[in-house]
């Protein structure tokens, strides 16, 4: 049995870019929407995936944006949304205050332990789902570059545990999730520092020179943290995934049945395309 937990938001916004642009005969934008259901019934072809589930951020953070393709997407989000549940997908669109993210690492944090479970994959690109990687059990999917991240994985790539990846993305920066990092700070020099103090509030800010830390500008970096510790601090909290999202499902409630035929062909003419009904795999009806 395998779970996957599928970044809505980041496929959505993949599909948008990704995928060519498309209209309806009333002029809806429908492109987007059109891949999502190409996308997401390839993934339902995968023999291992037993149980799944979706989540979408809040479409009211983009309100404020007032740019063409964020509106091009906004207008598909409700679409998209129906595309996920006609394919019988367990679907979390979350609140405002709520991230999709944060959904995801919930359910990767509750179903860890359960022994029904071979794996859970997370599937996104963002690099702050390395802190969900749990030795085998818990893996992140890229699925643009098809690549699977392991604990050994992530060590490799990142050259810390995954309990340590938000300390490492606050120093490094994470573009992704607005996290700027602090100036001069690259991938080696954030590894070697968290590999030899761990937490953020145990890296030294007093003038002396790191202990068994080797690393290139070391005077100047330390000058750096001294400076900005605080900075570096909040950008670990803003990049610490809840685990606590009130998730009402059980595991047993996340198995995917198959797509509902119904709501497929409702879906299949909200978007002018019947041959979307042709790459279905399995109805549950």
């Amino acid at each position: 049995m395998r779970l996957y937990l599928v970044d809505g938001s980041f496929e959505l916004f993949r599909c948008y870019y990704g995928a060519p642009q498309a209209q309806r005969s009333d002029g809806q934008q429908v492109g987007a929407a059109r891949a999502l259901f190409h996308t997401l019934t390839s993934l339902l072809r995968d023999p291992t995936l037993t149980h799944v589930a979706i989540a979408f951020d809040s479409m009211t953070s983009l309100a404020a944006r007032e740019d063409d393709d964020t509106a091009k997407i906004q207008a598909q989000f409700d679409i998209a949304l129906s595309v996920c549940r006609a394919l019988g997908m367990t679907l979390w669109p979350m609140s405002s205050h709520i991230q999709a993210d944060d959904a995801l690492a919930t359910a990767a944090h509750r179903f860890a332990e359960d022994e029904q479970l071979e794996q859970i994959v997370i599937c996104s690109s963002d690099n702050d789902f390395a802190q969900c990687v749990r030795g085998d059990k818990v893996v992140v999917l890229n699925r643009i570059k098809r690549h699977t991240l392991n604990e050994v994985g992530v060590a490799e790539k990142f050259g810390v545990i995954p309990e340590r990846i938000p300390e490492y993305l606050a120093l490094v920066g994470d573009k992704s999730d607005g996290i700027p990092g602090l100036p001069g700070f690259g991938p080696k020099a954030a590894a070697a520092v968290i590999r030899r103090y761990g937490r953020m509030e145990s890296i030294p800010v007093a003038e002396e020179p790191w202990d068994e830390v080797q690393i290139r500008g070391q005077e100047r970096l330390q000058q750096v943290f001294r400076e900005r510790r605080q900075e570096a601090i909040l950008y670990r909290n803003l990049s610490i995934k809840r685990v606590d999202v009130p998730l009402p499902e059980s595991l047993d409630q996340l198995q995917w049945q198959g797509a509902i035929r119904g709501q497929v062909d409702a879906v299949t003419q909200q978007l002018e395309d019947d041959s979307l009904s042709l790459r279905t795999l399995r109805y549950r009806d």
